[in-house]
C-alpha cells in the first residue's frame, strides 16, 4: 500500500510538474528520469484509477492533473515537508559556489513556469519592477521548454523564468565568514518607495511552502501600486546576523550589488529594532528584498504561474540585465 500510495503522488507530482497535459508515454519518461521506474501499462493503469477519483483528466490521449489532484498531492507531500523549507535554505546557501571576485560559479535562483505570450504583455512593468530596486538585483535568466532546473523541467510552449533568490546574499556572507538566520518572508509595505512595516509574515520554521510563493498566490501583493505611485506591498524577508560583523557585512552586500545580485534593503545597528521588528541580543537585522518579486506582476494580471523559491543552482553566466529581456524573450514569441 506505501508503494502504492508514492507512485500515486510520483504521477501527480509529475502532472502538476509538466505543467501541460501529458501522455502516458511522456509522463512514463519523466518518472523514469525522476528515479521512478514505472512500466507504461503501469502508469495507465494508474491514471485510469486517479481519473475515477477525479484527481487527473482527458484531454483526448492525455492527461492533467486537476484542482482536486492538486489538493490531493500538497496534502500527500505535507508531512514530508515540515521543516522543509529551512532545511533546504541551508543546503542551497552551502551549496552555493559563486565567487565575488572572479565572477563565476553558481548562485541560488528562484524559478517561474510561464507562458511566453503572457511574459511578453508584462514585460515593460517587470522591468520597472527590477528599475525601480523592487527586486533581488537586476539579473535573470530564461531556460527553453526541456530545461531542467533542481526538479523541475521547463514543459513545452512555456519558459522557464530564472529570477536571483535573496540566498545567494546568505551564500556569500557565509563564504566570508558571516552567518545569517533567516527568520521569516513577509509583506512589506511601501510608502512613497520607501519601506515603512511589514504588514504580514509567516516564519520559515513554520511552513512548507516559500512565504512568498503564498502571498503571490493568494493575490495579497501589490507590485502594480508600488511600481504606479511607490505606494504597494512587496515581498521581503527579515535575517539576523552577529553585531560585530556588520561592517564586513555591508561591504559584502555592497558587492554583491555592483555584480547585479542585489543587497540589503535594510540594516539595524546593534540592540536597534528594524522596522519596528526586535533583534536578538548581540544580533543586528537586516531586511532583504524578495526574489520572486518581479513575477508577482504576471499574477497580478490574472495570469496564473507557477512560481518555486530555492528552485535550483544556476551559473552566473546565464543571467543578464533586465533591460535585455525583451531581446531574449522574442526568439521564444
Amino acid at each position: 500500500m506505501d508503494k502504492q500510495k508514492r507512485n500515486r503522488a510520483a504521477i501527480l507530482s509529475a502532472l502538476s510538474k509538466l505543467g501541460a497535459p501529458a501522455s502516458s508515454v511522456s509522463l512514463t519518461q519523466f518518472l523514469a528520469a525522476s528515479g521512478h521506474n514505472l512500466s507504461e501499462r503501469t502508469v495507465r493503469l494508474y491514471l485510469r484509477k486517479l481519473e475515477a477519483e477525479g484527481l487527473t483528466a482527458s484531454r483526448g490521449k492525455r492527461r492533467m492533473i486537476t484542482e482536486k489532484g492538486l489538493a490531493e498531492l500538497r496534502a500527500s507531500q505535507m508531512l514530508q515537508r515540515v521543516g522543509y523549507l529551512s532545511a533546504k535554505i541551508d543546503q542551497m546557501t552551502y551549496g552555493m559556489t559563486f565567487d565575488l571576485v572572479t565572477r563565476t560559479g553558481l548562485v541560488v535562483v528562484n524559478m517561474t513556469v510561464v507562458d511566453p505570450r503572457h511574459l511578453a504583455a508584462c514585460e515593460e512593468e517587470i522591468r520597472q519592477v527590477f528599475a525601480l530596486g523592487y527586486a533581488m538585483g537586476n539579473l535573470l535568466a530564461l531556460l527553453p521548454p526541456g530545461e531542467s532546473l533542481g526538479d523541475w523541467i521547463v514543459p513545452p510552449d512555456r519558459l522557464g523564468v530564472c529570477t536571483v533568490c535573496s540566498i545567494t546574499l546568505n551564500g556569500v556572507l557565509l563564504k566570508h565568514g558571516v552567518p545569517s538566520r533567516s527568520r521569516f518572508g513577509g509583506l512589506l509595505e511601501l510608502r512613497d518607495g520607501r519601506p515603512t512595516r511589514f504588514v504580514e509574515m509567516i516564519h520559515y520554521d513554520g511552513t512548507s511552502i516559500d512565504p512568498l510563493e503564498v502571498f503571490i498566490r493568494s493575490g495579497m501583493t501589490d507590485y502594480r501600486g508600488a511600481v504606479r505611485d511607490g505606494n504597494g506591498l512587496i515581498g521581503a524577508s527579515f535575517r539576523e546576523m552577529p553585531e560585530k560583523a556588520r561592517d564586513l557585512a555591508v561591504q559584502l552586500a555592497d558587492r554583491v550589488s555592483a555584480v547585479g545580485l542585489g543587497g540589503f534593503m535594510e540594516i539595524g545597528w546593534p540592540g536597534q529594532p528594524v522596522l519596528e521588528l526586535p533583534v536578538s541580543p548581540g544580533r543586528i537585522g537586516v531586511v532583504i528584498i524578495g526574489g520572486l518579486n518581479p513575477i508577482a506582476v504576471l499574477e497580478e494580471h490574472g495570469h496564473r504561474v507557477d512560481s518555486r523559491a530555492l528552485a535550483g543552482l544556476l551559473e552566473y553566466s546565464r543571467l543578464f540585465h533586465f533591460d535585455e529581456l525583451p531581446k531574449a524573450l522574442a526568439q521564444y514569441l
